[in-house]
């Protein structure tokens, strides 16, 4: 299953904002996505040139903060198109929220200070964390 299709099928039913973006990090970090999960997405962000924003969110300390329009070129408008798309929110408005939270839920997901070796697992896995740091 794709990144597309996994954030089709999470945002079905009655899903609030917050729930839908917590699906679309979900799709983005799960090891089956597009991207091949977090170290898909942090392959990503270094060849963009922000490997110290990346590894900021994994490592303890602070987390660096990111820009929509970073995070935008990241992913490609292709991908953030796409999605909001399927959202119902302007490019922008997702880009701008997913700089909000994606430092953020990676910081939570990766407590120790590294990369899981094995990934983060699969897009429901996923789902039941981010759900669970979103409740904190």
């Amino acid at each position: 299953m794709g990144l597309f299709d996994s954030v089709i099928g999470a945002v079905t039913g009655e899903l609030n904002q917050r729930g839908d973006l917590t699906h679309v990090i979900g799709g983005l970090l799960a090891d089956n996505s597009e991207l091949g999960g977090l170290n898909g997405l942090i392959q990503k962000f270094n060849q963009a040139g922000l490997s110290e924003h990346v590894q900021s969110w994994i490592g303890r300390g602070e987390n660096l903060p990111i820009s929509a329009e970073q995070i935008t070129s990241v992913l490609g408008d292709g991908a953030i198109g796409k999605i909001a798309n399927k959202l119902g929110i302007d490019p922008s408005q997702l880009s701008g929220q997913l700089s909000q939270l994606l430092p953020g839920m990676i910081d939570k997901l990766t407590p120790h200070g590294v990369s899981p070796e094995g990934g983060l697992g699969s897009s429901g896995e996923l789902m039941g964390l981010l759900g669970g740091l979103l409740d904190k």
